[in-house]
């Protein structure tokens, strides 16, 4: 599994009925194709994913796999509170052709979610799984973190490849990679966390931001992989606000408004999240400006 960049976790659109608009999707995905995004994770926190039914989740997978241009990475959102659940939908998942799968932790049963309940479940799925496994780190939603020790075990399983690190803990980004080996993909969750990620050694970044301004979450990439300290930090230091107001603080209903301001299709979460507020739309609205007035300026200077 060879991953390098930036992806894009897909938003899950959804039409006046409360229905999922799947046309709306592949309009998203198609806008997106040209982008150098690296790829796409469907069905992850930023789509919605615990709000959809498996019929929806099979759709989105099946739309999204259809538009995708050749050469892009699909990775499927499969975690599930039962391991047996995780394996059904990691088995469709690969069967539609996506490349590889994302689980994040189950979290219901907190007390019982011990380290070898975890590593248990993460084995049977990975053992089952006909495409590769990527853990999925998100402590703010789930009530549960990984510790390196655990996730340098599960490292040494054939199929379980990397680990998506929502936490924005770059320190426990960085004791990750030192205890796995150098082809374990630790990928950071966190548009914040980005530049600190690449620093200690992640292979990338699956970034809220980038659902709606891609090519500036992949300037930062590209500007770090050239050697061009200085403008990855601009860029950077730049995107830090957006992304603690618009993604960490108002969630997926924040990222579509977000959308829908930079041309893409957002429209509402599904309840029982609300919509934006007036006020808070005007957050966003502002974030953004401020964004991109500093993407131009630093623009500007580069040339």
């Amino acid at each position: 599994m060879k991953l390098q960049g930036i992806l894009a976790p897909l938003t899950t659109p959804f039409a006046a009925d409360g229905s999922v608009a799947l046309d709306k999707l592949r309009d998203n995905v198609a806008r997106y194709n040209p982008t150098p995004l690296i790829g796409y994770v469907a069905i992850g926190s930023t789509g919605e994913s615990v709000l959809l039914n498996s019929d929806e989740v099979e759709q989105i997978w099946n739309a999204i796999r259809e538009v995708a241009a050749p050469g892009k990475i699909l990775i499927a959102g499969t975690g599930m509170e039962s391991t047996a659940e995780t394996i059904a939908r990691s088995r469709r998942a690969a069967a539609i052709g996506y490349h590889a799968v994302l689980v994040k932790t189950p979290h219901y049963f907190k007390s019982g979610m011990t380290a070898e309940a975890l590593e248990k479940h993460y084995r049977s799925v990975a053992d089952a799984s006909p495409v590769p496994l990527f853990l999925y780190n998100i402590p703010q939603n789930t009530g549960i973190s990984m510790s390196a020790d655990l996730v340098a075990r599960l490292a040494t399983h054939p199929n379980i490849v990397g680990i998506k690190e929502s936490s924005g803990n770059v320190p426990l980004l960085a004791e990750i990679v030192q205890s796995t080996s150098a082809d374990f993909l630790a990928v950071a969750g966190s548009t914040s966390a980005l530049l600190g990620a690449l620093a200690v050694g992640a292979a990338g970044g699956i970034l809220g931001v980038a659902c709606f301004l891609p090519e500036l979450c992949t300037d930062i990439y590209t500007a770090w992989r050239a050697g061009d300290s200085a403008s990855a930090r601009d860029i950077q230091l730049s995107v830090l606000p957006a992304s603690r107001k618009i993604v960490a603080e108002l969630g997926p209903a924040g990222v579509k408004y977000a959308m829908d301001r930079a041309g893409y299709f957002g429209g509402p979460p599904r309840p029982p999240l609300l919509p934006l507020t007036e006020a808070q739309k005007q957050t966003v609205d502002d974030a953004l400006s401020a964004l991109l007035t500093a993407a131009a300026r630093t623009d500007s200077q580069s040339r």
